[in-house]
């Protein structure tokens, strides 16, 4: 019986995980000096200082490296909380949750939002098309993370999903043009958009509304001029469908 000689392993996870992490980070920085739309992946791999061909045990191409930088955002709504978080009002759950998914990406918006960008781009539904997935499986997340209680397929947790949706594409939209110190622009308008919610919630169900209630999408889109917002800012209505 001859034996083989053996073949050398394959890149252990524990490497191929710090490839990962610095491949996207080299990705980052390529794209705050030239933009994302530009980003090479020969060129990360440069930077890395591994070969074009080693980049492929990492990401299959660029638009998993946005992947792989979006799984922050989901990690920081994620992270733990202070004691007697599950204690606060859904309001406050869901306003923490939903600012550590834009503070987590806070520190490459631009870059964040041309990546949105690319995925939406129309003649590449392999990238929109998950795209659209991906915001259902955020809010499905922002749900656990905001404990909230109301069963999947429920009508409730429908309802909540929903609502859910609009504010986080109508904060991410916010969100995006902030340059305000802080992302003081951005937490303003998330707050006032719960507060109002809540506010409905009182008169549909009275004094005492069930804490875990759904955000009920607005009958009309944010509109500019409003406090903490510069002239001209509006908010696009989402398609509910």
């Amino acid at each position: 019986m001859v034996k083989t000689e053996a073949q050398p392993p394959a890149a252990d996870s524990e490497d191929t995980g710090n490839l990962r992490a610095r491949a996207l980070e080299a990705a980052l920085e390529i794209a705050e000096e030239r933009g994302w739309q530009r980003v090479r992946m020969r060129d990360v791999a440069e930077l890395v200082g591994v070969p074009h061909a080693r980049i492929l045990d990492a990401y299959r191409d660029l638009d998993a490296v946005a992947d792989a930088w979006f799984l922050r955002g989901w990690k920081g709504m994620l992270a733990p909380k202070a004691p007697g978080f599950n204690a606060l009002p859904a309001q406050q759950r869901i306003e923490t949750c939903m600012l550590g998914w834009f503070d987590a990406l806070a520190p490459h918006r631009e870059v964040t939002v041309q990546m949105l960008r690319g995925k939406a781009h129309l003649p590449h539904p392999h990238h929109w098309v998950p795209m659209i997935f991906n915001l259902s499986r955020t809010i499905q997340w922002l749900r656990e993370a905001a404990n909230l209680q109301a069963p999947y397929g429920t009508r409730r947790a429908e309802m909540e999903e929903v609502g859910l949706t609009w504010l986080f594409v109508a904060t991410l939209w916010v969100w995006s043009r902030d340059q305000s110190l802080g992302q003081q622009r951005t937490r303003r308008f998330l707050r006032r958009r719960l507060s109002e919610a809540d506010n409905a919630m009182t008169q549909i169900w009275g004094p005492g509304h069930p804490p875990e209630a759904p955000i009920p999408p607005p009958s009309e889109p944010p509109l500019g001029n409003t406090e903490g917002e510069p002239d001209g800012e509006t908010v696009p209505e989402v398609d509910r469908g």
